[in-house]
């Protein structure tokens, strides 16, 4: 049996999966795709607090699915502008992990985190597989990954749900 250690970008999920299909990611369906036959090392969803109920509930929900949840304040600058990526502590914590896991799972499109799993397949020999809404998803990500994974209608909730975010 494998091991892997999921990492989920919560804010590139979040807004991806409603800016292409304006519906809300299954975390149930993904759970049980990305850890079916295999041993999970950790598990992490990275998302941001704003402090809300709803966001609350999420977060539980996404513990009771059985991820660690990490946050990150939302950050409003005097000229408006927000801040709240988790780029570093993505980073951080695949770089941890990966020496562990047999195949390393990041939920994320982003295209900052092409080098990370570059990285972690030369230096660990590990396999790493990214689920992504294809169309905004890097190309420069989808090319590092030793599996890309679409994320299309059986990872998306059928309902209008609140997801927290």
């Amino acid at each position: 049996m494998d091991s892997v250690a999921v990492f989920v970008d919560v804010q590139n999920i979040y807004y991806t999966t409603r800016q292409r299909f304006s519906r809300h990611f299954d975390y149930n369906s993904f759970w049980a795709e990305v850890t079916l036959n295999r041993n999970v090392v950790k598990a992490i969803a990275f998302a941001i607090d704003r402090g809300d109920e709803k966001q609350r509930q999420f977060q539980n929900i996404l513990r009771a699915i059985g991820f660690e949840v990490k946050l990150k304040p939302y950050i409003q600058r005097r000229d408006g502008s927000t801040k709240g990526d988790w780029d570093v502590g993505i980073t951080v914590d695949v770089l941890e992990y990966a020496p562990q896991a047999d195949v390393v799972v990041l939920a994320s499109g982003d295209g900052d985190f092409d080098v990370l799993v570059q990285k972690i397949r030369d230096k660990h020999s590990v396999s790493v597989e990214v689920y992504g809404v294809a169309e905004l998803s890097a190309g420069s990500l989808i090319r590092a990954a030793d599996r890309f994974v679409p994320i299309k209608d059986h990872l998306l909730l059928r309902t209008g749900v609140p997801a927290g975010e």
